[in-house]
């Protein structure tokens, strides 16, 4: 049987629209952004104005579109597909040198009258990996493969910090202590709220800093005081879920499937934008 990539007679490609749902806010900062890193323009990107290069960018990260989609998409708009990710790598690593670091985040809030952050920890899915990185990856909290990243938010749910990507199996606390939170904490004189996944990382009974709630063990109930105190840090630890359903609902971290040692970037250059449409 002979194979061919020829079209059939009489058909024609079909061109479909699909929604963004960004603002023009974020869709400017990204084309500005270009404009100002691409003082002269190369040849790759003369062949579409700046602002449709970030419209098509944003729709690779929102919609999570595959090598295939990506085809289309370059189709579409006569430019071809190792463009398009020439396009998304390039803006990315763009986008991740403005995300914000650790101290001058805790500096910032402090400035502002901040007197605690939110502390979470989240596993981002990815592939299934091959060797020693299987089981690296593996997170068995979650029962999946993964990398897992350190969150920081203020009192309002609102990203102040990412960490950088570390294998799935890596617990809360090893993560904190490897970024060395704690002594940053202190630094900038602010407190955390943490869940029970932080206890045991700030051992100053007299003034600690990350508070963490209440244990329950099976020869050790919770006191009708300690649940209480639960429930009060609880609710005051909701809008860090608030803070990853924002950033979440970027559809590329389903299943990210770049290679990890990207993931740091793709994942501090969602922070940026996440940050563009919510605190808008």
């Amino acid at each position: 049987m002979t194979k061919t990539k020829k079209h059939a007679e009489d058909t024609c490609p079909f061109v479909y629209l699909c929604r963004l749902p960004l603002s023009t806010r974020t869709v400017n900062h990204l084309a500005d952004l270009l404009r100002r890193h691409l003082k002269v323009i190369r040849s790759r990107w003369r062949i579409l104005p700046p602002g449709k290069i970030a419209v098509i960018v944003l729709a690779v990260l929102r919609h999570d579109q595959r090598l295939a989609d990506m085809a289309d998409m370059a189709g579409g708009n006569n430019v071809s597909e190792s463009t398009v990710r020439r396009w998304r790598d390039e803006l990315i690593t763009l986008l991740a040198a403005q995300a914000p670091r650790l101290d001058r985040s805790l500096k910032k809030i402090a400035r502002q009258g901040g007197e605690v952050v939110l502390i979470d920890g989240t596993i981002i899915a990815t592939q299934r990996r091959t060797g020693k990185a299987d089981r690296r990856n593996y997170s068995g909290k979650h029962h999946r493969h993964g990398l897992h990243f350190l969150v920081l938010t203020d009192e309002r749910g609102r990203l102040i910090w990412i960490s950088a990507a570390r294998p799935g199996r890596t617990h809360d606390n090893t993560a904190a202590r490897h970024d060395h939170i704690l002594a940053h904490l202190r630094a900038a004189g602010l407190g955390a709220l943490a869940d029970l996944g932080f206890r045991g990382l700030d051992n100053d009974v007299l003034d600690p800093v990350i508070v963490t709630g209440f244990h329950a063990t099976r020869t050790h109930k919770l006191t009708p005081g300690q649940k209480t105190a639960n429930r009060v840090l609880a609710v005051g630890r909701a809008p860090v879920e608030h803070g990853f359903a924002h950033l979440k609902n970027w559809r590329i971290l389903t299943k990210l499937r770049t290679d990890p040692a990207h993931a740091t970037r793709v994942l501090r250059a969602l922070l940026v934008l996440t940050n563009l449409e919510v605190n808008r």
